[in-house]
């Protein structure tokens, strides 16, 4: 029996040692961006929504900023409310 792909590789560039994927999941319809550093093998993946999937193909490092930047205001959100 043939393996079933859980994603396809839609679009792959690399530069400067720095290696992006965008790939598509169809079972669950989910876009994903990858990014490589080739150099040092450190990883990071990230879920967006499809009407973003180039841009944060193009520009990972910028959607990761704003993803850590969420994540903080969050965590302070909840120190605030913990410490009340």
């Amino acid at each position: 029996m043939a393996a079933t792909k859980t994603h396809r590789e839609l679009a792959h560039r690399e530069s400067a040692g720095i290696a992006v994927s965008l790939f598509w999941s169809p079972g669950g319809k989910t876009i994903t961006v990858e990014v490589v550093d080739l150099r040092t093998d450190e990883y990071f993946a990230l879920d967006v929504a499809p009407e973003l999937a180039l841009d944060a193909f193009h520009h990972p490092f910028a959607y990761l900023a704003e993803i850590e930047s969420q994540e903080t205001d969050e965590t302070h959100e909840w120190d605030e409310l913990l410490a009340a």
